[in-house]
């Protein structure tokens, strides 16, 4: 271990110390959640001192062309992994960038049918779900994608958006599921508060279970309703290094220093009842995947060793951060054949999954 990843390492240990006594000593709200089973931190629970466990997630998208298809393999890998919760990625979709609002796709959006049994699955193999709705491009622009959208009205796009979100916190109440994003990488829509609050209190009213927005890695702080939810969510995909071939050092290091930046970012704005929740940490196993590990089309010869020195850094890091700081994190994804030949972000049948055990078991 280098000096200067102890030095940091030991920094964020002894800031998170601080940042914890600070939350305690904080008066409890209490958030809303599901049932005793719900592994979302409620900040009543935590003032307790009975935070539970944190979550141990994989990112199961629900990216099958067939609105019928069948997700019960995939589902059947995660328990022997140590994985206890699933995020499932539920695509609503829009013509492009400037479309009045998304909409269910007839074939590219999975059926409430399929949905639903999809969670009762995962359930009885007892896992915990939760269900993030991610907005997509059907014929995007150059440079389009969610993250700057503009439509021709905002209102009319949250009143689009409403219609979706609201079908789907209802479809997750019925079945159970323990937390629910009301929106992921939005970043345009960001400073809408008031749309965004009014949005949030509707979904409230239809679901008692832990909410929370996935914030892009580089956008987090511009959202101004963290304190509606429950849980500070994000899509890592922090750029770690553009050095060749970094070390495991390396990248500890910068992500030491984004957890840091996470926590003092949560003490500058008194978020420190709102635990962080990482909904997407992945890397393409590509070379220079640590630069830009939000390109799943970057140029690039496979490299397996890259993917898990990459992952490895991320668990070295955050291996020793408490649930009411970090209440859970979901790897990006357990989709796609895998192997040593494959690209793409999932582990399976990769170093980066030995990573993934290893982390989970502790």
């Amino acid at each position: 271990m280098t000096a200067r990843r102890t030095c940091l390492l030991a920094a964020v240990s002894a800031f998170a110390g601080a940042l914890a006594g600070a939350a305690a000593a904080q008066d409890p709200g209490v958030a809303p959640v599901a049932s005793p089973t719900v592994a979302a931190t409620s900040s009543a629970t935590r003032a307790a001192g009975h935070a539970p466990p944190r979550m141990r997630g994989m990112a199961l998208p629900l990216h099958a062309y067939d609105p019928a298809h069948d997700y019960a393999s995939p589902l059947a890998e995660l328990p022997p992994l140590g994985v206890t919760h699933v995020a499932m990625f539920v695509h609503l979709w829009q013509r492009d960038g400037q479309s009045p609002a998304p909409r269910r796709h007839p074939l590219r959006t999975p059926s409430d049918r399929i949905l639903r049994a999809t969670i009762a699955r995962a359930r009885a193999l007892g896992l915990e779900v939760a269900l993030v709705p991610s907005v997509l491009l059907e014929r995007p622009a150059p440079d389009d994608w969610r993250g700057n959208l503009r439509p021709p009205s905002w209102a009319g796009w949250f009143q689009g958006y409403r219609r979706e979100l609201l079908h789907l916190a209802r479809l997750a109440e019925d079945e159970g599921v323990a937390l629910l994003a009301v929106g992921s990488e939005l970043s345009s829509t960001d400073g809408h508060e008031a749309l965004w609050r009014a949005l949030i209190a509707d979904v409230r009213a239809e679901f008692s279970g832990a909410l929370t927005y996935s914030a892009n890695w580089d956008h987090y702080e511009r959202v101004r309703f963290w304190d509606a939810l429950d849980q500070i969510g994000l899509s890592a995909y922090f750029e770690l290094s553009r050095a060749e071939d970094p070390t495991v050092d390396d990248l500890t290091a910068a992500w030491a220093a984004q957890r840091a930046a996470l926590e003092a970012f949560r003490l500058r704005r008194g978020l420190l009842r709102q635990p962080l929740v990482l909904l997407e940490v992945g890397y393409p196993s590509v070379e220079g995947c640590a630069s830009k590990p939000w390109d799943y089309a970057a140029p690039g010869r496979v490299d397996l060793e890259a993917q898990r020195r990459c992952y490895a850094a991320f668990a070295a890091a955050w291996a020793d951060a408490p649930p009411g700081d970090l209440a859970g994190v979901f790897f990006y994804e357990w989709w796609g054949e895998g192997g040593r030949r494959d690209r793409g972000y999932t582990p399976r049948g990769k170093p980066a999954l030995e990573v993934v055990k290893g982390f989970f078991a502790r």
